[in-house]
């Protein structure tokens, strides 16, 4: 006879009943596993996406202008932007000047205003210390005319226009060489000021050399690591970590002193007959990319380990058994199986690469700085740090898009795997 689909089982317990109370059992267990990592993701949240979120909103932002100066802004949005604007814009100006709370705030507007055009800084300032205007606006602009006649000039109060909203692109747009004209549409910069798509470029061409020469390198010796018996295994690997525990600045100290004229390097090509005269290492691009390859070498190695060691070497023994020459079975039986390795160690000493800061400012030249110098200057010394927020995003964007190139190809390989 069939059994009934509902009411209560041979025990007397209520199948629905049942089936709540194991929801109830999944669902407790849920919330208890999301308290554990609950911790970890507000630390994350807090280190992570806000410091993010906040380096987005800055390279977008524009405050200066439009703090200092709200009510000179709604005149100069009648102004034609072509001759010099009517007096009214010069009252509002001097009575925008004159409202601001301290001369650091006249500051900040005279740097914002000095990035879009050189000058304005002596300008603005000027104008501050001279107040307080007296008379009518006619006699106001007579009087910041006879202060310093570049008052009657356009391209000062376009600046002010065009820097009016507190929401900008014009940083974003610099960092890849676009700027607005005085009628706000986007265009390229002039060829003479053109820097930071040739400063991209340099980057990752830097950060390729790095990696390509890290991979070279690392790939035979991890092979040999995960080859050897696990007692000198374990020696060498402790050899190939040591670099994490010694600071970076420190090693590249220690690379001035290797790579500079008299140094261990040179001394030793030039007793070896090598060279007859020291090389040039120094302050140039190939000292950069060898203090880099030391550094990032072990990052390189130990993906590439970790996936060697699980790689069985019978595969490779059987090829050969079955007439395949060891170096063809090495490279179409072995190699394959570490593209996991191979697609990580790249991932992550390209990524690392591209945001170097400390190698190439103290062992390259002007021509060798990367884009995170840019950005340190920008921050500690132009002190412009929309500027600085916005090379900073263009990494971010740069890093995101080689993360999704990855993730594509790891996904097609496993696919056809």
């Amino acid at each position: 006879m069939a059994m009934p689909l509902s009411g209560p089982g041979l025990d007397g317990t209520d199948p629905a009943a049942l089936r709540k109370a194991l929801a109830r059992a999944q669902l407790r267990r849920k919330w208890r596993a999301f308290s554990l990592t609950l911790p970890l993701l507000v630390f994350l949240v807090f280190t992570l996406l806000v410091p993010i979120a906040a380096l987005l909103m800055r390279a977008v932002e524009n405050p200066e202008v439009a703090s200092a100066l709200p009510a000179t802004i709604p005149v100069l949005k009648k102004w034609d932007r072509r001759a010099a604007p009517p007096a009214a814009a010069y009252a509002a100006l001097v009575g925008d000047l004159a409202r601001l709370p301290d001369i650091s705030d006249a500051g900040a507007l005279a740097r914002r205003l000095n990035a879009e055009v050189p000058g304005a800084r002596s300008m603005v300032m000027g104008a501050y210390r001279g107040l307080p205007f007296e008379g009518n606006a006619e006699a106001i602009k007579q009087r910041l005319l006879d202060a310093d006649p570049r008052w009657g000039e356009a391209p000062f109060w376009r600046a002010i226009a065009k820097n009016g909203a507190r929401w900008t692109p014009d940083y974003l747009l610099a960092s890849v060489d676009l700027r607005r004209d005085a009628m706000g549409d986007v265009e390229r910069m002039p060829v003479e000021q053109r820097a930071f798509g040739a400063i991209l470029l340099r980057t990752f061409y830097i950060s390729l050399v790095v990696t390509a020469i890290c991979l070279l390198l690392g790939y035979p010796l991890a092979w040999w690591l995960a080859n050897l018996p696990p007692r000198p295994a374990n020696v060498l690997m402790i050899l190939v970590l040591v670099p994490f525990w010694t600071s970076i600045l420190v090693r590249v100290a220690a690379w001035i002193v290797l790579l500079q004229s008299e140094g261990l390097v040179n001394r030793g090509l030039m007793g070896l007959g090598i060279i007859h005269e020291p090389l040039a290492l120094l302050f140039n691009r190939t000292g950069v990319v060898i203090a880099m390859v030391h550094i990032l070498l072990p990052f390189m190695i130990l993906p590439l380990y970790s996936v060697m060691k699980s790689v069985p070497g019978t595969y490779v023994r059987a090829a050969v058994s079955l007439g395949s020459s060891p170096l063809a079975a090495f490279f179409r039986v072995y190699v394959p199986q570490t593209y996991p390795g191979i697609g990580a160690g790249v991932l992550l000493v390209f990524i690392l690469s591209i945001g170097y800061y400390v190698t190439p400012a103290l062992l390259g030249g002007a021509d060798d700085q990367m884009l995170s110098y840019y950005i340190a200057r920008y921050t500690n010394v132009v002190v412009n740090w929309g500027m600085a927020s916005a090379l900073g995003a263009v990494l971010l964007v740069a890093t995101l898009l080689l993360y999704s190139v990855y993730r594509r190809f790891g996904k097609a390989e496993l696919s056809l795997g």
